[in-house]
């Protein structure tokens, strides 16, 4: 469960959040005081900070300015000015995004989720680093099999960014390589069309789970022998789609296989 820490001086505002986010899964912190929400986030460790500008005792760019000195938790910055110099300066000081008063409740929850899934994946990389170097250190050969997604005669090279059919290269386009990547990272689940928006598109895509149709049915012409046959990425009819193996369908191709730790997520 996430932590956020909510700061803010008015209290309906800083109680409406927290209503919202608690009923979103979060676990929330309030403080309506600067120097006090250094306290609290020192002590509380907090995965996401929601910091008003207009505070007693500190204002929240210097709130923002201290935080950024000994932590990289994300901070959504909220403000009743409009003015661009308070944005400008508070995003420099360290704030990852920000949002005038008043606000869209639904518009702060769908920023707190990018906000928590970039750091996340952030986290993720890091640690995928880390991984990557110690088998350099390690194996430097075993580099060379990392990140690559095998599924019968299909192969997907996620470091070079490259796809190879019966070892000929396919030209994708960027979102179909990230659409048939992510596919097949989480090959036999069904996976409906609004979770695709919200891992290949992100969340503020605007263009309606029509695309995800129209970009399966681009690969499908691209890597399927028939594509109103499929073997690879199969429609669950009123659900979404699921990657499988052409083994699943076809004897003669090999199962599908990762030689890396993108296997998972």
């Amino acid at each position: 469960m996430a932590k956020i820490l909510i700061v803010d001086d008015e209290e309906n505002i800083a109680n409406t959040l927290k209503y919202n986010l608690i009923r979103e899964g979060y676990e929330v912190t309030i403080s309506g005081d600067g120097r006090q929400a250094l306290e609290v986030a020192r002590r509380e460790k907090p995965d996401l900070v929601i910091l008003d500008l207009m505070l007693p005792s500190m204002n929240g760019l210097d709130v923002c300015r201290t935080l950024r000195q000994h932590s990289t938790v994300p901070i959504l910055m909220l403000t009743a000015r409009e003015e661009e110099v308070d944005k400008i300066l508070g995003l420099e000081l360290g704030a990852d995004d920000y949002m005038t008063k008043p606000f869209s409740l639904r518009e702060v929850i769908a920023r707190v989720r990018a906000m928590l899934r970039r750091m996340e994946m952030l986290q993720t990389v890091t640690a995928q680093a880390e991984a990557v170097l110690s088998v350099a250190q390690t194996a430097p050969d075993a580099l060379f099999a990392k990140d690559i997604i095998q599924a019968g005669e299909l192969q997907i090279n996620m470091n070079q960014h490259t796809v190879l059919l019966r070892e000929k290269q396919i030209t994708l386009k960027p979102k179909e390589f990230d659409l048939l990547a992510f596919l097949a990272r989480h090959r036999g689940q069904v996976l409906t069309r609004e979770t695709l928006l919200e891992r290949v598109w992100d969340y503020d895509y605007s263009g309606g789970t029509r695309t995800v149709d129209v970009h399966i049915r681009w690969l499908r012409e691209k890597i399927e022998a028939d594509p109103s046959k499929p073997h690879y990425i199969h429609t669950i009819f009123g659900v979404g789609y699921k990657f499988e193996s052409a083994s699943s369908n076809n004897p003669g191709h090999p199962e599908i296989t990762s030689s890396g730790s993108n296997s998972g997520k």
